[in-house]
């Protein structure tokens, strides 16, 4: 089972804000062998999805940008993670589903705009997001714009 929460940058504890960018960093820069600056300046305005599992650790993230942070008008959700012992038990969908419910929930219809792995592009069309564009590097690693209406 995960268990979710949202919170703001401010309402982080130190503890949540080091697990977090530790995961962040075990897949998207160790696992995936990505070498990239991962905490940026959209961590302050972003709302930050914890998953955590029954012994209270952290085993999945995403955050959600509110338009104008990284797509001028678009929201975005972004940094969906969840730690490679956790993966098979359907808590990337848990994940999503919660993300585009807070989404709804805090800026009501809104167009959501992803950058998506290539290889992520059919787990997202079962959410109805859909491929805009070409794919292209991000990173390094093959992307896709990806865009769900609402």
């Amino acid at each position: 089972m995960l268990r979710l929460e949202c919170k703001t940058f401010k309402s982080l504890s130190l503890e949540e804000l080091h697990n977090l960018f530790a995961l962040r960093s075990e897949v998207f820069v160790v696992e995936q062998d990505c070498v990239y600056q991962d905490i940026d300046q959209k961590d302050f305005n972003a709302l930050h999805i914890l998953g955590f599992d029954e012994t209270n650790k952290l085993v999945a993230y995403s955050r959600i940008l509110p338009k104008g942070e990284s797509y001028v008008s678009h929201t975005s959700i972004g940094r969906v993670v969840v730690h490679k012992d956790f993966r098979g038990k359907n808590f990337g969908h848990v994940l999503v589903e919660y993300c585009i419910k807070t989404i709804e929930e805090h800026f009501k219809k809104t167009t959501i705009k992803i950058s998506a792995q290539s290889h992520l592009v059919s787990f997202y069309n079962t959410y109805g997001f859909e491929k805009i564009g070409g794919e292209y590097l991000e990173d390094g690693i093959p992307h896709v714009a990806m865009l769900l209406s609402k």
